[in-house]
């Protein structure tokens, strides 16, 4: 079954990416991660994502829709990255999820494809 994992960032966690005397301590916090993820054969996709404040959210109000620069909410941690897993159950996925670099992931069975 295919779950998606989703790493939740704070605003700190996002800063260390851009400050040169950080970003090597950040990157090597999720490379061991990504090289174990990656050799167990489970991913079937992953992507780092830019800053919150990168985001366009669009919202429908009333059969207008309107564009908003920024995250849909404002909150203290915002998703940073994900990876899709195939993995047997939820305990697997959890197993996963835990051995992340972050404090919190969301992790959640995916739909099967619409056909």
């Amino acid at each position: 079954m295919q779950y998606t994992l989703l790493f939740y960032e704070s605003p700190e966690d996002f800063a260390q990416r851009k400050d040169p005397s950080r970003q090597q301590d950040y990157l090597a916090g999720w490379a061991h991660y990504v090289k174990a993820l990656r050799e167990s054969g489970i991913v079937v996709a992953s992507a780092g994502l830019h800053a919150p404040e990168s985001a366009t959210t669009l919202r429908r109000q009333d059969g207008e829709v309107l564009v908003q620069d920024g995250p849909f909410a404002e909150t203290k941690e915002q998703i940073g990255g994900f990876f899709i897993i195939d993995v047997p159950d939820l305990d697997t996925a959890l197993e996963w999820a835990a051995r992340g670099p972050v404090n919190a992931v969301e992790v959640r069975p995916n739909l099967p494809p619409m056909k």
